[in-house]
């Protein structure tokens, strides 16, 4: 996984902030999704890369629930996690005991339960 993160870098468009994101999500089924941040002059309308391989699922037919794990990268050589906005959407789509995969660009990896990651999920019941 590490290598295809590593590859999928280069397909990122930040010339912002020169910070690259790779992610790829895994489905229940076996197929995978691939992502990159996508930045902006208007930094609200940048994607994240770890949304844009959700909706590239999404996009595809895939629905809530029929995510398995989520692998993402970052190009400065340490292991960073998902902003919060992702991590919103990652709530919504993957079972709790799902797990998300960070990795550096050396090969270091940390895993984390969704739950692990976002102990507090605002859910559909808080619209109520």
């Amino acid at each position: 996984m590490k290598e295809r993160l590593l590859a999928l870098q280069k397909n990122s468009y930040s010339p912002y902030s020169h910070f690259c994101v790779s992610a790829i999500v895994v489905m229940k089924d076996g197929k995978s999704f691939s992502g990159v941040n996508v930045e902006n002059a208007s930094y609200g309308a940048t994607i994240c890369a770890e949304r844009s391989a959700i909706v590239h699922a999404i996009s595809q037919g895939y629905k809530k629930g029929d995510f398995q794990e989520l692998h993402v990268m970052v190009s400065s050589g340490k292991i960073s996690m998902p902003c919060y906005l992702c991590r919103q959407v990652i709530s919504e789509l993957f079972d709790s005991s799902a797990f998300i995969y960070c990795y550096s660009t050396f090969g270091n990896v940390k895993k984390y339960s969704v739950s692990e990651l976002c102990p507090y999920p605002f859910e559909s019941g808080d619209l109520e």
